[in-house]
C-alpha cells in the first residue's frame, strides 16, 4: 500500500469512528439520518477512494463541472470505469 493509500485508509478509520459516535448520540430514524449524513457521505467517498483510487480521482476531476461535450463524455466514461471497479470488488456469494 502506498503512503497516500495508507493516509486515506487512516482518514477512513477516523471517519468510521466519527460515524459510530454520531450513531450513538442519535436514536435511529430521521434525526440520525440528518445529523450523520455528512459523515456518512464522507466515509463512503473515502472508502471508494481507497478501493478504486485512480477511478475515483478521474470522476472527481472530470465530473466536477459541466464543461464541454468532450468533458461530459469523459465524465460518463470515468463514472462507468468507477462502477466497473467497484463491482469487481463486490462479493456476490
Amino acid at each position: 500500500m502506498s503512503s497516500r493509500e495508507t493516509s486515506t485508509a487512516g482518514n477512513c478509520d477516523r471517519l468510521y469512528t466519527a460515524l459510530t459516535g454520531c450513531h450513538r448520540r442519535f436514536a435511529a430514524g430521521r434525526e440520525r439520518e440528518i445529523a450523520c449524513r455528512h459523515i456518512n457521505r464522507s466515509l463512503a467517498e473515502c472508502m471508494v477512494a481507497v478501493i478504486c483510487p485512480s477511478e475515483s480521482d478521474a470522476v472527481r476531476s472530470l465530473c466536477s463541472s459541466g464543461g464541454t461535450a468532450l468533458k461530459r463524455r469523459q465524465c460518463r466514461e470515468a463514472q462507468l470505469s468507477l462502477s466497473v471497479c467497484l463491482a469487481s470488488h463486490q462479493d456476490l456469494s
